[in-house]
């Protein structure tokens, strides 16, 4: 390991003595790089859905939908407004500083380290890369080591098109992401567990490196009796069990209305079988469960509670059924932690009080979503409660908004991205005020007296 830390080291090293040179900084460097990565995608468009399928069984259609397709198009929304991101930016003069002018410079923060998750190899390794390309970065990107196929793939893509002291993918486990969040990045980029993301936390506040978290935890999801249920279902049906669950802002239970929660169930039935069909085993459309680990730490979870719809498990194909569960407790175990899989616990209310009461007793989640046609219920709870992002009547569609920032909050994490976002996450925003030489105002030198102090109280007043 000692020689490989050699390595990285000197990769840094590389790109570090690149940036120097500031080629990095041109905004024609910017669009050419930004523009052979989309090219990378179109021409490799059926390699890549090969492999995420060999890694995750996932259909070519949710592949592109949720990941290819969606860095395209970040992509070319960065293109079409790179040239306004990167202006400088004047800015209001204050009389205190009359006359002068006042100006905001937007620049890169140097060499940046982009860990990526298992759950969407290719979106959550490429778009915060998007990103750190706009803002004028250099990059390495570590991928996942559960994802091999794809996270090779990709590996050998961004070696084929792009210079290594420019960007660089680095493979490997738990060692080389240890070693690479100790070293002297000028920015980290990490999405992945609360659990590892405060470990690297720690690393990065040794060297004061500025970092992003993109964590995890609860999602709740709640649905009121004014609700389209039928609508409703499907939605949540089909935002639960894409990548069969394993989506940081899938929601992770529901607060279902007292009143339409039998009903409710029955529609979420319904809209099951519509996706995956009475058997989702055989559908070419779920995913199966990334490893043998994640597949018993949900397997474990399903003995909660009353099992009304799936509960289905093989795990030599790491396969778990799309999963409903009944007449749970907030005290049982799938309720303690986020469940990341294809299992949906269902509670009941009976007044929008204690689905705020439930939410707020627990850890910020990253998203929150509500189902309702009350528009009072609904401005209740967006203004009582603390979540990264979410939506009103869909799930992880707002995912989709280049203009709506994401990121979370408290343990879901800090920072955010997508968009302009992403390329303000990459950049240092350089405050400054240019002054002429004359005039010269005497009134903030000293000696001081009362008429100064008069002038000063009534410009700052």
């Amino acid at each position: 390991m000692e020689q490989r830390m050699i390595d990285l080291q000197i990769h840094l090293d590389k790109q570090k003595e690149f940036f120097q040179t500031g080629t990095t900084k041109d905004i024609s460097f910017r669009i050419e790089q930004l523009k052979k990565l989309k090219q990378l995608l179109i021409d490799n468009e059926q390699l890549l859905i090969d492999k995420v399928h060999k890694d995750f069984q996932k259909s070519a259609f949710e592949t592109y939908a949720t990941e290819i397709g969606l860095v395209i198009t970040d992509i070319n929304f960065t293109l079409k407004n790179i040239d306004s991101w990167t202006k400088q930016q004047s800015v209001s003069t204050p009389i205190v500083n009359f006359p002068s002018k006042n100006f905001i410079i937007t620049e890169p923060y140097g060499s940046a380290l982009i860990i990526a998750p298992w759950n969407y190899p290719i979106l959550l390794s490429l778009q915060p890369l998007v990103g750190a390309i706009a803002a004028g970065n250099t990059a390495i990107l570590k991928p996942s080591e559960l994802t091999p196929h794809t996270s090779s793939v990709i590996e050998r893509l961004i070696y084929e098109s792009f210079d290594p002291e420019f960007l660089k993918v680095i493979l490997g486990g738990v060692e080389e992401s240890s070693a690479l969040v100790k070293m002297d990045f000028d920015y980290i980029f990490f999405t992945g567990s609360t659990r590892v993301g405060k470990i690297i936390m720690r690393d990065a506040a040794e060297r004061l490196t500025p970092l992003t978290l993109e964590l995890g935890g609860k999602s709740p999801c709640i649905v009121d009796e004014t609700a389209n249920l039928e609508i409703s279902a499907k939605r949540i049906a089909w935002g639960k069990f894409v990548n069969a669950g394993q989506t940081c802002v899938a929601p992770d239970y529901l607060l279902v209305e007292k009143s339409v929660k039998k009903e409710f169930i029955a529609h979420l039935k319904t809209a099951i079988n519509q996706l995956y069909g009475n058997n989702p085993k055989e559908s070419p459309d779920y995913p199966r469960i990334i490893n043998d680990a994640h597949f018993d730490r949900l397997a474990s979870l399903l003995s909660d509670g009353e099992t009304v719809v799936g509960g289905e498990c093989d795990k030599d194909t790491k396969y778990i059924a799309p999963t409903i569960l009944n007449n749970i407790s907030l005290e049982d175990k799938i309720m303690q932690d986020e469940i990341f899989g294809p299992i949906l616990p269902v509670l009941d209310y009976t007044s929008v009080e204690d689905c705020i009461s439930i939410i707020n007793a627990r850890p910020r989640p990253l998203a929150l979503y509500i189902f309702t046609s009350n528009q009072k219920l609904e401005d209740r709870i967006l203004n009582s409660v603390s979540f990264g992002g979410g939506a009103v009547n869909d799930t992880i569609a707002q995912l989709g908004n280049h203009h709506l920032s994401f990121g979370g909050v408290g343990a879901s994490g800090f920072g955010s991205y997508h968009g302009k976002s992403s390329f303000d996450c990459f950049s240092h925003q350089k405050s400054v005020m240019k002054k002429p030489f004359w005039p010269d105002v005497p009134i903030r030198y000293a000696p001081y007296d009362d008429l100064k102090l008069g002038l000063v109280k009534k410009v700052l007043k």
